[in-house]
């Protein structure tokens, strides 16, 4: 059977145009990456994880996470957090800043974020999980998705027991991505336990993990019953695998249409960190954008070994001419950045990359 990918969706009041949703993902899912996943035909943005402790004590580089634009409507904003009263206010704050869902992690197996009660953990310590969805479910008037592993352990089945009492907390759509906390990204997602969540609950259930072609994707919709699948890395430096998931378009790239991607979003990613930041968060994705055999490997290394984003760009344009009108019809697509919303509470410095 298969499922139409341009067929929209609903998660409570909120339309997802298409059964495409892209990963929130720790140092990737900046804007420019959200922007560009919209453009490429995802139905549903997400903002990386953002630290409830951190919107609670005023951080400024959390703050941050925070900006929004228009076009990338919907996005959900993903927070994460072990203190119920903590994650309510948090919500709250998400929601002024724009989100249309709010999305709780209850997945990660990163030691950092675990050791604090979060993440994956919570999936071990069900009443908890149950009370930081009720909270803040009941703190705010959007959405409440949560994004949640199979467990914590090889084999475990936790997410069935959890996902129905979830539901019943107030979570108005669940993530399933079928790995263990212990298994990190390796192995392979079980989605027969997606399968199994689907019947459980009654609540639409996105499928992540190993999504990674159009093939794979209707595969696990139609096996799964699931509303939609998430993808991930296999969108990173990549948008393109996207517009092949959702439409079948697998024409690769040229030079000139990548290089033009790349200085985009070099450049929108400058506008939201600040060069000095920017310069260094962006090395990964000079690898995963002209990696593929795309362009010779030495060329990547010389990007990598540039002091500034401008010296980036320079070199991406002598090497793909063609780009630079690529790049002028892309960025007169962009909304205008005063269409941001600015919380009053947040300092201002944080949208120059202070």
């Amino acid at each position: 059977m298969q499922v139409d990918l341009r067929q929209s969706w609903w998660i409570r009041d909120v339309e997802i145009p298409t059964r495409l949703v892209l990963a929130p993902m720790a140092g990737v899912s900046v804007q420019a990456f959200r922007r560009q996943g919209r453009r490429y035909g995802a139905g549903l943005v997400c903002s990386e994880m953002v630290s409830c402790a951190g919107l609670e004590h005023r951080n400024e580089r959390t703050l941050g996470y925070l900006r929004v634009a228009r076009d990338e409507h919907p996005l959900a904003i993903q927070i994460f957090g072990s203190e119920p009263s903590v994650m309510s206010e948090a919500a709250r704050m998400v929601v002024a800043a724009g989100a249309d869902i709010v999305d709780i992690n209850f997945g990660c197996p990163v030691r950092k974020v675990t050791k604090t009660g979060a993440g994956a953990t919570l999936l071990e310590d069900p009443d908890r999980a149950c009370a930081i969805v009720d909270a803040v479910a009941s703190a705010v008037d959007v959405p409440v998705s949560v994004k949640m592993r199979r467990g914590l352990e090889d084999g475990s089945r936790a997410c069935l027991v959890i996902g129905p009492r979830l539901v019943a907390a107030g979570a108005a759509t669940l993530t399933l991505h079928p790995r263990s906390a212990r298994q990190m990204y390796t192995g392979d997602a079980d989605h027969t336990l997606t399968a199994e969540l689907v019947d459980a609950v009654e609540v639409p259930v996105i499928a992540s993990g190993d999504i990674t072609s159009r093939a794979r994707a209707q595969e696990v919709l139609a096996t799964t019953g699931a509303a939609a699948v998430m993808v991930g890395r296999a969108a990173q430096g990549n948008p393109w695998t996207l517009s092949e998931i959702v439409d079948g378009d697998a024409a690769e790239p040229s030079r000139e249409e990548i290089a033009a991607e790349l200085i985009v979003f070099v450049r929108e990613t400058v506008r939201e960190l600040g060069e000095r930041r920017a310069t260094g968060f962006l090395k990964k994705f000079y690898g995963w954008y002209l990696g593929r055999g795309r362009f010779p490997k030495p060329f990547k290394q010389e990007l990598v070994q540039l002091e500034s984003t401008e010296g980036v760009v320079t070199r991406l344009l002598a090497a793909a001419p063609g780009a630079a009108d690529l790049v002028e019809r892309l960025e007169a697509e962009l909304p205008d950045p005063a269409d941001e919303i600015l919380l009053d509470s947040m300092p201002i410095s944080i949208y120059g990359g202070g």
